[in-house]
């Protein structure tokens, strides 16, 4: 399956000048700092009709640096995130206390899948507002889907049908790897209102969250300090990481995680796009939601998972 084409500069080779959002070439970028300058290209001052003529966006230079963060807001991010876990987690817990659960003990409440579902959607959003005020106030980058290239690519279904045919690609291959047959993330799946809580999350905020750590922050960094092949291994190799705990850090599992991270940052590179990740990093979560789903009536017999 092919991806449409992306004649932008990949993220990884700084550009002069971003027009629409976009990093332009290196000839267009000197052409339009021509533009801006009042000059055309023999040198002579442009009148005003030729002036008028050309795209606000290109009279605005952007900053040299892109991404305009670096390792050291990583580090913060990562840091902030676990703090906002923590915050996140306690919020609902205390709320759970004293208006759903008042005879349990916060231990037992703590417990909870619902609980700690609850508490990560949350620390979700708090996160994200830091990372829109990092790009935004502290990095002085005013358009923050532009500064992190989301870049919506033009035809979604390409990618969602990707993202589909990943998923079904590496359930196979999942086959033929030594998967244990419980892991930690089962105990989200013992009710029905657990595994949809989960499932939702799996499919909206969670690869969302990701795909702006990992795809917008993160790879830009490591791209621009080590190089594209090292930045994809290392993005994908840090993505496959964050769920070890959840799959007992067992090598059979983790790899398919790691061959997922490993597809979506190369698409992230190529095409210039976090949004274009996401949307197979949704497909693919959505994919076997629906076959749990289907496996499960409903999700009203989840003990069909363990089969």
């Amino acid at each position: 399956m092919t991806f449409p084409s992306d004649d932008s500069v990949p993220p990884w080779k700084p550009a002069d000048l971003l027009v629409e959002g976009r990093a332009s070439s290196p000839v267009q970028a000197e052409r339009s700092l021509a533009d801006a300058s009042g000059h055309g290209d023999s040198g002579l001052p442009l009148t005003a009709s030729q002036l008028s003529d050309v795209p606000p966006t290109a009279l605005v230079p952007a900053a040299r640096n892109d991404p305009a963060w670096n390792g050291w807001d990583i580090l913060r991010l990562i840091f902030l995130t676990i703090v906002a876990l923590f915050v996140g987690v306690f919020v609902v817990l205390f709320i759970a206390r004293v208006w759903v659960y008042p005879p349990m003990a916060l231990g037992a409440i703590a417990r909870i899948p619902l609980v700690v579902v609850a508490g990560q959607a949350l620390a979700y959003l708090l996160i994200l507002g830091y990372m829109y005020v990092l790009v935004t106030r502290e990095r002085r980058r005013p358009d923050f889907l532009a500064a992190v290239h989301w870049n919506w690519p033009s035809n979604i279904a390409v990618y969602v049908l990707t993202g589909f045919a990943l998923s079904l690609a590496l359930q196979v291959l999942a086959h033929f790897l030594p998967i244990p047959k419980e892991l930690p993330i089962d105990s989200f799946f013992r009710t029905p209102a657990e595994a949809w809580a989960l499932s939702i999350l799996s499919v909206t905020l969670a690869p969302l969250m990701e795909e702006l750590f990992f795809r917008a922050f993160l790879y830009p960094v490591l791209a621009r300090r080590l190089g594209l092949p090292i930045a994809v291994f290392l993005t994908a190799l840090a993505f496959a990481l964050l769920h070890g705990a959840q799959l007992m850090f067992s090598w059979g599992p983790v790899l398919v995680i790691f061959l997922v991270g490993l597809v979506l940052t190369m698409v992230r590179a190529k095409q210039n796009s976090v949004a274009a990740s996401l949307l197979i990093h949704m497909a693919y979560n959505g994919t076997i939601t629906v076959a749990m789903f289907a496996a499960t009536d409903g999700f009203r017999h989840l003990e069909k998972l363990n089969q």
